[in-house]
């Protein structure tokens, strides 16, 4: 029946405009059915030709109609409409760039509402040939035609995302981020579903390219989201069994940031135990109870056989229940976190070893954050690997000033150029190390000596209090200096890292650990307390203004600490040394501090910054009242 008014022409004539009749089951052609898949493909491929006809604007807005009208469907009743999976496909498949991208984009929607809770397992021949009832035959229909069409999809995305790692048109390059975009909406919508390690390929493909743009940031975001939401720990274990391999094939050449995801993991803050590249310590289980005594043994209850049959059938309900919410126990979370920090450390250790000098700064970081979860076995490898790190930096300089005088290698230059930064990074690393293990087997079982770093740390502080950028960081805006050799950017000028900090918060954090350790604080020899306090403070003549009064304070920390044991250096009549102090003898116990008096401080008194002739005050005024 044509229900549409008359109209008048130009002419004053009144007709009837006729409307073909448009019939029910030709308005949900596309749809099809399951029992007729023949008709459907082939009303697809003439809608197909259709769009392939008709004018790019005509094609866009008919897909754009034909594809909310096939998503209503499926979202109101997805078992009844499958094959409307294949219809979305069958338009993605489409020469327009628009249509195809409107189609990837309604697919998208499509599967984040219509996915289950749960993981498809693939059909067995022996449940095709077994005997269910209607619904449950309807069910298993729908789950199968889903994860056909989701496959599908998947490597439709992988296809796409695979042309942003050449130079392609800008047409093109739209695409490849719609599917890169698709891929990371996915995998946070739906970790737990078939095809999750196509998904993380993806993004980890994209991760794997030199050029960092927008596309790599999301990427790299996703991931981080996909560790900090993990409950289950298995879609963490296999995002990094997949980054950690393509990192090691690439030879560890990667950007740096990739390492920054390893610190959003749960485990970080979940996981108990200790471990190394090797393997996980277990804990023990302990028999006794408190004190020593034994646990209580508890009377069983007598069942009968009826009763121990019906037990045992509800706890086989009640495992089939669990594994249908998909609850992971805590103990298979454990060993997914447990495979997953293994991955972690056997990263960390073989870029030590490698000394790959863009992610040693990463890697020193990631350690100090993960420093709880280090087993003894694991630490003195590692303490190794550090102390070579620290004397390759203390004879880098003089080989890098050749370097950028002869032929300015770039990679050589970022070598010298971190040194600095990486030797303070080890000292404050192998500090936190130990400080992460129990306190009384770190003096006793383990024997550990870390003087080398205390006597490196010692021997820079006059090179460390005059360089010039000891205040600024990777985000800082800082011209290089012209009359430097090839104009050499300067360090604070690079691209942004982990580590963020200053190059004095890192001394403070590393004189912070020699000088006030949080375990056995007052065991720290009053000859180490003595150099230090007087080497700090003929530096801090030379420190700029915020870097003066942050030693201050840590200096004025120290004396009330430990005031009684170098209170003698600023008084000349209890002077305890003999012979002449030596502020360039590499090794601090025998610089004679205690033979030297603080005559620093006076100058300090008159120091244009009010903070320092405050903080000056703050350290003498603590000695005092020592006596």
């Amino acid at each position: 029946e044509n229900t549409r008014l008359p109209i008048k022409t130009a002419e004053g004539r009144i007709e009837q405009l006729e409307v073909p009749d448009v019939k029910d089951e030709d308005r949900d052609s596309w749809l099809g059915s399951d029992n007729d898949e023949a008709s459907a493909l082939e009303e697809g491929d003439e809608v197909k030709q259709q769009y392939t006809e008709a004018p790019a604007g005509q094609q866009i807005l008919e897909a754009k109609e034909e594809l909310a009208r096939i998503a209503s469907l499926l979202n109101e009743d997805p078992e009844e409409h499958a094959a409307g999976f294949r219809t979305l496909a069958q338009i993605a498949s489409s020469s327009n760039i628009s249509v195809k991208k409107l189609a990837l984009a309604t697919q998208l929607a499509v599967y984040r509402d219509v996915i289950p809770g749960y993981r498809i397992r693939s059909m067995a021949e022996s449940d095709m040939t077994e005997k269910v009832s209607k619904d449950v035959r309807r069910l298993r229909a729908f789950e199968q035609s889903l994860v056909g069409s989701y496959q599908k999809y998947v490597t439709e995305l992988a296809r796409h995302a695979k042309l942003s790692r050449g130079n392609i048109s800008e047409t093109l390059a739209s695409l490849a981020t719609l599917a890169i975009s698709c891929a990371c909406n996915l995998l946070l919508a739906v970790p737990h579903f078939n095809f999750r390690g196509d998904l993380l390929k993806i993004l980890v493909d994209k991760l794997s390219g030199n050029r960092i743009d927008r596309d790599f940031v999301k990427c790299r975001e996703t991931l981080e989201s996909l560790f900090r939401d993990d409950e289950d720990g298995t879609p963490s274990l296999d995002a990094m069994t997949i980054l950690t391999r393509m990192m090691k094939v690439r030879g560890y050449r990667i950007d740096e940031t990739l390492l920054n995801t390893f610190l959003h993991l749960r485990l970080l803050c979940e996981f108990s135990s200790k471990g190394s590249q090797n393997h996980i310590d277990k804990p023990v289980a302990d028999e006794d109870g408190p004190m020593g005594k034994k646990k209580p043994k508890f009377k069983k209850e007598f069942r009968t056989k009826k009763q121990r049959k019906i037990e045992k059938e509800r706890k086989v309900v009640a495992k089939e229940f669990k594994e249908a919410d998909a609850i992971v126990s805590h103990e298979e979370r454990d060993r997914m976190q447990a495979e997953t920090l293994k991955l972690v450390f056997v990263t960390y250790f073989r870029i030590l070893k490698a000394r790959a000098s863009n992610l040693v700064g990463a890697v020193l970081e990631g350690l100090v954050k993960y420093a709880h979860l280090i087993n003894q076995d694991f630490f003195g490898d590692l303490l190794e690997a550090l102390k070579d790190l620290t004397a390759q930096a203390d004879t880098s300089p003089d080989e890098s000033e050749e370097l950028s005088s002869d032929d300015g290698d770039i990679d050589d230059i970022k070598a010298a150029r971190d040194s600095t930064r990486e030797s303070l990074l080890c000292t404050i690393t192998a500090f936190a190390l130990l400080e992460g293990q129990d306190a009384s087997k770190a003096a006793t079982a383990l024997n550990l000596d870390l003087s080398f770093f205390i006597a490196y740390l010692y021997r820079s502080l006059y090179s460390l209090a005059l360089n010039p950028d000891i205040e600024l960081s990777a985000k800082s805006l800082h011209l290089p200096d012209p009359h430097g050799p090839n104009k050499v950017k300067s360090p604070s000028t690079t691209s942004n890292k982990i580590n963020i900090q200053t190059t004095t918060v890192l001394l403070l954090r590393s004189l912070s650990s020699i000088l006030l350790p949080p375990v056995s604080t007052r065991s720290v020899p009053p000859i180490r307390l003595a150099a230090f306090s007087k080497q700090l403070l003929t530096s801090s003549l030379q420190l700029p203004e915020k870097s003066a009064v942050a030693m201050m304070g840590l200096l004025t920390q120290a004396a009330k600490t430990h005031g009684r044991k170098i209170s003698g250096m600023w008084n000349t009549e209890e002077r305890k040394g003999d012979g002449v102090f030596d502020p360039l003898r590499p090794d601090l116990e025998s610089s004679n501090p205690f033979a030297s008096t603080v005559w620093e401080g006076e100058l300090l008194r008159l120091h244009y910054c009010p903070g320092v002739r405050e903080g000056i005050k703050g350290v003498e005024k603590a000695l005092m009242h020592v006596h």
